[in-house]
């Protein structure tokens, strides 16, 4: 078991160790779902990347900024969304760890109505 508390204080701490200014640790990797908890000092930020199929962000500690495309969104601790889509990035406005809820392969969906249970006789 992980303690999210534990893992947001260690990776800040790393983050600030880091001459980059940020941290990652994959905590769960359970067939397609990812949780890792990222940390940023202020002012770090992750470039421009693609998005997995589906993921949410939880901001678990500080502020940070959301970009992409379609313009940003800042959050703060305790709020959760859904990462866009399309390419985005993400600033620390303040020394910020985030958990990131990632499945990094979803089964299509088939179109149409659900197929019709066959008939016994």
């Amino acid at each position: 078991m992980n303690d999210l508390h534990t893992l947001t204080r260690d990776q800040i701490d790393d983050a600030r160790a880091s001459a980059h200014g940020r941290s990652a640790h994959l905590f769960l990797h359970d067939g397609p779902l990812r949780e890792t908890v990222i940390a940023l000092i202020a002012g770090a930020s992750l470039d421009e990347h693609n998005a997995p199929p589906a993921a949410s962000l939880q901001v678990l500690k500080g502020r940070v900024r959301l970009t992409g495309p379609h313009g940003s969104q800042d959050l703060r601790e305790g709020q959760v969304v859904a990462v866009p889509h399309d390419r985005h990035g993400l600033l620390a406005l303040e020394d910020a760890a985030v958990l990131l809820t990632a499945v990094m392969t979803v089964e299509p969906r088939p179109l149409g109505p659900p197929p019709l249970a066959a008939a016994r006789g």
